[in-house]
């Protein structure tokens, strides 16, 4: 009987400040899970992150950073493609070949542009309105079968989707039009420590709102002790009547495997003081080994060097198939 081919699966993450335990739960967390089921490519998603400015020795200390929080993860790049997205070329001779087939208003009715427009008014760039085609062109160079995504990337999903097939209908099959994966954890939704209504963002002006993956354990432990909660004194998950309660749950499960029920269970009769205590300590307890091998990572310079060239050579190596194919079917000449 045939072995049956695995599918490939794209996703990226911006270098832009730190991350937070929602990243982590929603998306890094599950990288390392999915790398023996799928073949896997991964990157730092650093040309997506000019979109807003950065510091140029911010941005490479990010990389690094975020690179070095991947393999502290479990993301094994033997068993993956993991790379930074600026050295591979292609993914942005790939965007300008897209946009020619890609029109203004699909661009400008994205949710995030006009998010990100109202945010940054002062810096509404072409970049901010082009992020959904270069997205495009880091899952189509891969030929990525499966994209995990949140609902505020279910949109740029669409019009990668979109811009396949028409791609395809015009000059004949070249990309593989891919789907939509959606991770276990995906219902897991972090929201902020500060206003449940919220989901949890680096970007929030309340430091105490989100918690990060370097926080150490006092700080974590004071930003849970902080949390907002309810009016009752009531341990259980219900999202409309007790957000903040139900957030520290969700929260709680995360991090410690155990269901919600079980979490209900084990607070039943306890005060809001010790809910919030075991959840700090449970968080803080889970990023402590991660936060370990992520500085043990970073103190070896060429290993991680290392990792992202034989990344950056894995990627090139695969996106240039496709971008070869793509120049053919367009036209380019190339004296072959």
């Amino acid at each position: 009987m045939e072995e049956q081919v695995k599918k490939s699966l794209f996703s990226a993450v911006q270098p832009s400040g730190s991350v937070t335990i929602g990243n982590y739960i929603g998306a890094i967390r599950n990288f390392s899970k999915l790398q023996d089921e799928y073949n896997c490519i991964y990157a730092v998603a650093d040309l997506h992150a000019i979109t807003v400015p950065q510091e140029a020795a911010a941005l490479r200390k990010n990389t690094l950073e975020l690179m070095a929080l991947f393999l502290a993860s479990g993301i094994d790049p033997n068993k993956c493609v993991l790379f930074v997205q600026s050295q591979v070329p292609a993914h942005c001779e790939l965007t300008w070949v897209l946009n020619t087939i890609t029109y203004p208003g699909e661009l400008s009715r994205m949710t995030q542009f006009k998010d990100k427009s109202a945010k940054h008014a002062e810096n509404v760039n072409m970049g901010l309105m082009d992020y959904p085609v270069l997205m495009a062109s880091d899952i189509l160079l891969y030929q990525a079968a499966l994209v995990p995504v949140g609902a505020d990337q279910k949109q740029h999903l669409e019009l990668t989707r979109d811009l396949a097939i028409r791609f395809n209908n015009r000059y004949g099959q070249t990309f593989t039009v891919p789907d939509g994966y959606i991770l276990k954890d995906s219902g897991a939704k972090i929201m902020s420590l500060a206003d449940p209504s919220k989901k949890m963002s680096k970007s929030d002006d309340n430091a105490n709102a989100f918690v990060t993956m370097s926080d150490d354990k006092d700080t974590v432990i004071r930003k849970f002790k902080r949390a907002i909660t309810d009016s009752d004194s009531e341990i259980r998950y219900a999202p409309e009547e007790k957000p903040g309660v139900s957030n520290l749950l969700t929260i709680y499960h995360a991090f410690t495997g155990k269901s919600i029920a079980d979490c209900e269970k084990e607070f039943a009769g306890k005060g809001y003081g010790d809910f919030k205590m075991a959840v700090g300590e449970a968080v803080a307890d889970a990023l402590a080994p991660i936060q370990a091998e992520k500085a043990r990572l970073l103190a070896d310079k060429a290993y991680l060097n290392g990792v992202m060239k034989q990344g950056a050579e894995s990627a090139f190596r695969i996106a240039r198939k496709t971008l070869s194919k793509v120049y053919r079917k367009v036209g380019f000449y190339s004296g072959d």
